[in-house]
């Protein structure tokens, strides 16, 4: 089936807080990874930051725990002393949250996930401009500063604008593969990345952040085959170069060889399994590891990236 993704729309957001995590999802069904997109408010039409009305639907679809609802931000130099959402509106969102689903946020709409209490006891991070607003406010939880995004017990928190299109990628390639988010990157013309120091932020998208087209495509083949048993013969034979011609480019566009680059594509894959249940020896199995000595290995000494 495929994943909803529902964006609560309030009054003045920000354009960009919605169309980037927007097209990024949308992008990814039109690949045919499988998300239908709702847009959903408390009244019938919008008016953006932007001056761009927007129609919006009322009703909720019925919502699973394999979906997701994004609060884009809006218009927020200074909050107001309450988020723009009511309090079925927040029912909604804990709601959501308590049978097995993803909350999102970008910029201030973190306003709404902590007036919903679903920041407290919980890291998350927002727009620099708010980051000591928000701090006060919801003081049960711990704020990180200057990230990209932040992913805590299913709650997912952004730093505002273009940042949403990062926290959407990230989602896809935790949710549909490294192939997938690659896929939609590339369609979407977002290799550039920036500073963001969270092992959440994905592994693939942070060493696409250069322009060499054959280090793009090695990456697109492990992107895609990261759990199988990829020698760098065959791995130069497709893209038709020499193994060192191809472990000197791609080196020197992703600053790793082959190897490690997919040896972090299947540790960041086996982390996410193993905080959700997964026992370190099925994570390890699942990721392409013949045993989990590996993987142990590597989560006790993280490989640079």
């Amino acid at each position: 089936m495929p994943t909803k993704v529902v964006f609560l729309l309030v009054p003045k957001l920000h354009l960009l807080d919605l169309a980037g995590p927007a097209q990024a999802f949308s992008t990814a069904n039109d690949l045919g990874c499988g998300y239908d997109l709702y847009y959903v408010a408390e009244v019938e039409e919008i008016v953006t930051a932007q001056g761009v009305p927007i129609k919006a639907q009322r009703e909720w679809p019925d919502l699973g725990p394999a979906d997701l609802i994004v609060v884009p931000g809006w218009r927020s130099p200074k909050l107001s002393p309450h988020p723009p959402i009511g309090a079925a509106t927040k029912q909604r969102l804990r709601g959501h949250h308590a049978a097995g689903g993803q909350v999102a946020s970008v910029c201030s709409g973190a306003d709404a996930l902590g007036a919903a209490g679903l920041l407290d006891g919980r890291r998350y991070t927002t727009h620099h401009d708010l980051t000591d607003e928000l701090a006060a406010r919801y003081p049960k939880a711990s704020i990180v500063r200057d990230v990209l995004y932040v992913v805590d017990d299913r709650v997912i928190t952004s730093a505002g604008i273009a940042s949403g299109i990062d926290l959407a990628l990230h989602l896809i390639a935790v949710e549909r593969g490294a192939e997938a988010a690659a896929r939609v990157a590339r369609e979407m013309v977002v290799y550039a990345r920036r500073n963001g120091d969270e092992p959440q932020e994905s592994a693939m998208l942070r060493h696409r952040g250069h322009l060499n087209d054959l280090a793009h495509r090695v990456q697109d083949v492990i992107d895609g085959r990261y759990s199988e048993q990829l020698r760098l013969s065959d791995l130069a034979d497709g893209i038709g170069v020499s193994e060192r011609t191809l472990t000197r480019v791609f080196s020197r566009a992703t600053g790793l060889t082959p190897l490690r680059y997919q040896q972090l594509l299947r540790l960041e894959r086996a982390e996410h399994l193993i905080g959700h249940g997964a026992t370190v020896e099925a994570a390890a199995r699942v990721v392409g590891f013949e045993d989990a000595r590996m993987l142990r290995r590597l989560r006790s000494r993280p490989i640079a990236g």
